[in-house]
Parts: structure tokens; C-alpha cells; sequence
């Protein structure tokens, strides 16, 4: 039985064995995960040590204080929350031992190829085509073939594979006709486009697939099944975006408190009363966002974190507001236009300008928070269902 105290044994072996300061950074990242305390909650092989996940935190604690290497979650965050989670749970053997190393190393990037342009919101009304080459049988070993576009990619541009969701059959309803692929985004066929958005950056990208060619063990799930597997990807990609960990006054409320305590000629009644209210809501959906991964140690997540996800863009849109608004005409620099690939998002190391204009992404990515509201209706409250009159229609007979 794992404890916390064999976690810490264990931590001091790594250490001794591969000390943070002789050793190469990926050299120590992948000893770790072999180890065992990548992700200790995870099987044994496979950067775990069948652990509880809350003991996730006595291996990041002993690390973190003698300034040991990580992964950099920032720039992988994909392949940590959406991938890996998803690889686990539906992927065989041979794909867990190919894929989840390199992946939480940062050796290879991750993105998400889900989102279309005639298929946001509506997810499952995606046109991406895979067909069988040849016609070929499920479980025959032969390639699929794919063709279509996908919109808002973050990370593609640096990524190396991609989850994929495409369209198999269309002769069925949207839900039941959709395969779920690893896309390798080096093959032919696999083109990366910029997308700049408001910030003035690109780090969303669109991607067009003409004859790309998929492996048939590059498959995750059984054919025409995709749906019930992207429902693991989306689930804890609100969980990863909503539910960080962060301590009590972190993120963008700890920028908007510093400010305040920084400017107090700026102060006012009225922007004091805003921020206290902003304050106890980011409390709030602070401790909540505890509660929901105390939860998740006991079971995969459900569609509570599609909540946490609405609050998180709520928040961070409503504290930017605020910060622009007490800054004044220091609230409206910006430091760069130029136009950029970054490799991530960083929400509290840019200044105020940033946070207010990139927030605006946040009511969109990984769920938009009218589709999150539905979710939240339906399946946490219980309340009855919007109607849906495409549920038993065939995907090839909806209007487009």
C-alpha cells in the first residue's frame, strides 16, 4: 500500500540517483516517470504507482523544494489534461506504452484537432471524413483515410500528435457515426495555419487534412464510438482549464489584489466594493475547485467541472474588467502587436491589457459557457432537456 511516506522514500531515491543539478533535464523527467511518480495515481509502468491522486501533492512538495526540473504544464497542458486521461482509459497496451512517457516528458507536444468551422458549439455535427482504405473491416489493421478541417487549434503548431475526431459513418445519427483517431501532424496531408486573434498573437492555429493517412492501430475505442470517448477528453479538458490548483489569492485575483494595495491613489468606494465581491467568488470557486478534485481521486470527472469551467471564464472576464477599469490609462498599455506563436498563455505575467483581451477566449475554448450552462442544467440540476430534433436523423440528411 502506497502512502504518503513511501512516496517520500521513494522521492529521496530519485533524487539520490539522478541529482537535479549533475543531470540533463529531460534525463531526470524521464526517470521520474519510471519511477512511478509522474502522476502516482496512474498504473505501475506507466508513470504511476496505483496511489491515490491526492498523494500527487507530497511528490510535487518534496521536489519543488530543492528546485528539481518539471515538465513545464503550461506548454503541454493538452497532452496532460485531455490526452493522457483519454490514452488511459480506451487506449490498448501497445498505445499507453508508446504515447504517455514521451507525452508527460514534454518530448512531444499535444493538440486537439476536434472543433470545426460548421461544428463548434454543436460538436457532433463535425464533417471531418475518415473512410477505410479499401473498404477494409474494423480490426483488419488497414489505414483510414481522412479529409476535412479543424478551427481553434491551440498548440498545433507545435504539436507532434493530435487527438482527432472524425466522421466514419454518415449514414447514422451525428453522435453514433464519429471515430476517435491519434493523428501524427508531421504526415502529408497535415497543413497548420495561423489564426491571429485579438491579442495579436496566434496560438490558435487552423488545420487542414487532405488524404491524410491514419493507421488503424493509431484508432482509440471501437469504431464509430468516438463520441463516447471525447466525452472523457471534454470532461477533463473543463476540469484542466476550471480546476487548477492554485493557493488562496493566486491567478488573476492575486494581480487585481497587488494592484490595489500598490495604487492607492487610484481607490475608490465603488471599484473597492467590486473587487471584495470578485474576491469571495474566486474564494469560492477556489475551494470548490478542491472539492471537485478530492472527488475525482475516487472516479473520473463528471459534468460538475463543466461548472468550474463557467466560472473560471466568468471570473477571469469580469477581474480583467476591473483591473483595466482601476488602472485607468495604464489599464489600456499593451507592450507587443507583434504578431506571435507563443507557446501558451500566461495570465498573470503580462500586463493588464493582455489579461482584459485574451480573457474574451476563455467564455469560448473548451466548451462555450452557453453549451457549459446546458450541461450544468441538464445533468447536475436535472432540469429537463432542450428539445433536439436531429437526435434519430441521419447525418447525411441534416440541413447545412
Amino acid at each position: 500500500m502506497t502512502d504518503a511516506d513511501d512516496l517520500r522514500r521513494r522521492t529521496a531515491e530519485l533524487l539520490a540517483a539522478h541529482p537535479p543539478g549533475t543531470n540533463g533535464r529531460l534525463e531526470f523527467l524521464r526517470a521520474r516517470f519510471d519511477a512511478g511518480l509522474a502522476w502516482v495515481h496512474f498504473p505501475r509502468g506507466l508513470g504511476g504507482l496505483d496511489a491515490p491522486r491526492s498523494l500527487q501533492a507530497v511528490v510535487d512538495a518534496e521536489l519543488e523544494a530543492v528546485g528539481a526540473p518539471g515538465n513545464d504544464p503550461g506548454r503541454i497542458g493538452i497532452g496532460l489534461g485531455m490526452a493522457a486521461p483519454t490514452i488511459l482509459r480506451f487506449g490498448t497496451d501497445e498505445q499507453k506504452q508508446r504515447f504517455l512517457r514521451p507525452l508527460w516528458t514534454g518530448e512531444e507536444v499535444w493538440c486537439q484537432l476536434f472543433s470545426e468551422p460548421g461544428a463548434g458549439s454543436d460538436l457532433a455535427a463535425l464533417a471531418t471524413r475518415a473512410v477505410r482504405e479499401d473498404g477494409g473491416e474494423a480490426g483488419s489493421g488497414g489505414d483510414w483515410i481522412v479529409d476535412g478541417q479543424k478551427v481553434w487549434t491551440s498548440s498545433a503548431h507545435l504539436a507532434r500528435w493530435a487527438i482527432l475526431i472524425a466522421r466514419t459513418d454518415p449514414g447514422v445519427p451525428k453522435h453514433r457515426g464519429i471515430s476517435y483517431f491519434v493523428c501524427d501532424m508531421t504526415d502529408p496531408g497535415v497543413e497548420v495555419r495561423p489564426l491571429r486573434q485579438i491579442t495579436g498573437e496566434a496560438e490558435f492555429n487552423e488545420v487542414f487534412l487532405t488524404g491524410v493517412r491514419i493507421p488503424d492501430a493509431h484508432r482509440l475505442g471501437a469504431v464509430g464510438e468516438g463520441w463516447k470517448v471525447a466525452q472523457t477528453t471534454l470532461m477533463n479538458e473543463r476540469v484542466a482549464i476550471g480546476g487548477a490548483r492554485i493557493p488562496r489569492e493566486g491567478g488573476m485575483i492575486g494581480v487585481a489584489a497587488a494592484d490595489w494595495r500598490a495604487r492607492p491613489e487610484l481607490r475608490t468606494h465603488d471599484l473597492h466594493q467590486r473587487l471584495l465581491k470578485l474576491w469571495v467568488e474566486a474564494e469560492v470557486a477556489r475551494l470548490t475547485g478542491e472539492r471537485l478534485r478530492q472527488q475525482m481521486t475516487k472516479g473520473q470527472p463528471g459534468p460538475e467541472g463543466s461548472g468550474m469551467k463557467l466560472a473560471f471564464a466568468r471570473l477571469a472576464q469580469e477581474i480583467s474588467g476591473w483591473e483595466v477599469e482601476f488602472l485607468a490609462e495604464d489599464g489600456l498599455t499593451y507592450d507587443d502587436w507583434t504578431m506571435r506563436r507563443p507557446d501558451g498563455v500566461d495570465f498573470t505575467g503580462r500586463e493588464a491589457g493582455y489579461r482584459y483581451l485574451r480573457a474574451k477566449g476563455n467564455s469560448i475554448e473548451g466548451g462555450t459557457s452557453e453549451v457549459l450552462l446546458n450541461i450544468v442544467a441538464e445533468r447536475v440540476l436535472g432540469l429537463p432537456p432542450e428539445p433536439r430534433t436531429d437526435k434519430d436523423v441521419a447525418w447525411k440528411d441534416l440541413p447545412r
